[in-house]
């Protein structure tokens, strides 16, 4: 089986590597790390002018009508650059979940908006601490009016639609979860901006007071859509922590091959050796599960729930480990702001709290191969 990308996806992964090097230096991150906005507009324009929102989208929405692979190889440069813009919220989950669960009239009232970066879009799920789980949902919808809190919306201070995990029946179980597509720009939504270990993606509170809102796929089938599009976000986010990673690592040989102590480059040394050698093996692991993700997703296998959650684990520790390692190596001014390593250990250490902590997706992993094998252990 040959789990290479097609010469037309290199093609695409090197159009998208040249873009975001001229357009999305690290610079680019720390002048939103820096400054008042809360992401780069500009590159925000640019990714939809080259037609990166909507790869998935379908041509008659708007987008390019391609697949998952193409949209897997970009994922991974806009981890590269750790680019400061809301594409994981806005293409991983949005506009996932508007074409897993999406009437006609919304996917023509929102596709072609996302795809041209016109709207941002969002998905809210957390209320409180802890794990989420159907219990801990209680956001209502009642009456085509949403009332409730969400935590730590993932850019919720800039987007303009959000879907939001709603309870529509009593009780405390799935059952009564469903679906809500709300317009932020509407009325009954207050935001609140909150501090997160990486300003260049931003987060906020959002409190719905009554706001119009309506259905998204039926009445309460929401955690199943849930599962099913977290399954294909952990496999794109892989990605994403894939290129991080990837990057955390060159940048910390090109130092060890750069930096001179004791008359000779500190890569020479062998506990600096055994640090890269490890950092490369966590990455490669990583990038092994994720193509093994991007096979089951591109083709729908039955392998996609487990393999979503392997490449996740794979990639989250990879991307810590690198970026953490990275900061190892450049010693002291590893620490400092002058160096780029802090950008990405804190992309890394936010990444690795989206769409659910490690542990949550380790426990998964474990159940999913657990009732995989079980008919085969009767």
């Amino acid at each position: 089986m040959n789990f290479e990308f097609s010469d037309d996806q290199k093609a695409l992964k090197e159009q998208a590597r040249r873009f975001l090097d001229a357009k999305a230096p690290t610079a680019a991150a720390r002048a939103v790390l820096e400054g008042p906005q809360s992401y780069d507009a500009a590159l925000w324009k640019g990714l939809a002018e080259m037609g990166f929102l909507g790869v998935v989208i379908p041509e008659e929405y708007g987008g390019l009508g391609l697949g998952y692979l193409e949209l897997c190889v970009i994922a991974e440069e806009m981890g590269r650059a750790i680019a400061p813009v809301p594409f994981s919220s806005s293409v991983f989950l949005a506009t996932e979940f508007l074409l897993a669960a999406g009437s006609d009239a919304q996917k023509a009232a929102w596709l072609p908006k996302l795809a041209s970066g016109q709207a941002i879009g969002t998905f809210a799920q957390v209320e409180g601490l802890g794990g989420v789980s159907p219990k801990s949902i209680q956001a209502r919808l009642d009456g085509g009016k949403l009332t409730g809190t969400k935590r730590a919306v993932a850019d919720g201070d800039i987007a303009d639609l959000a879907i939001v995990a709603v309870r529509t029946a009593p009780g405390q179980d799935e059952r009564g979860l469903s679906l809500a597509l709300v317009d932020l720009t509407g009325p009954g939504v207050t935001r609140t901006v909150i501090e997160t270990i990486d300003p260049t993606r931003s987060h906020a509170d959002i409190v719905f007071d009554g706001a119009p809102a309506e259905l998204l796929g039926e009445a309460g089938e929401g955690w199943s859509l849930i599962s099913k599009v977290f399954d294909h976000a952990a496999i794109l986010t892989a990605f994403e922590q894939i290129g991080g990673a990837d990057r955390a690592l060159e940048m910390a040989r090109d130092y060890a091959l750069e930096r001179m102590a004791f008359g000779r480059p500190i890569g020479s040394f062998q506990a600096v050796k055994h640090m890269l050698a490890d950092m490369y093996v966590s990455a490669t692991l990583a990038r092994s599960n994720g193509y093994y993700g991007a096979w089951a997703l591109s083709t729908g296998a039955p392998e996609l729930a487990e393999a979503a959650a392997s490449c996740r684990v794979a990639a989250t520790q990879a991307f810590q480990h690198c970026a953490k390692n990275n900061i190892q190596v450049h010693g002291g001014m590893g620490f400092t702001w002058a160096f780029d390593c802090h950008l990405f250990y804190r992309r890394s250490n936010l990444l690795a709290l989206n769409l659910g902590s490690l542990s949550q997706w380790e426990d998964a992993l474990i159940q999913r191969m657990r009732a995989r094998n079980a008919p085969a252990a009767a």
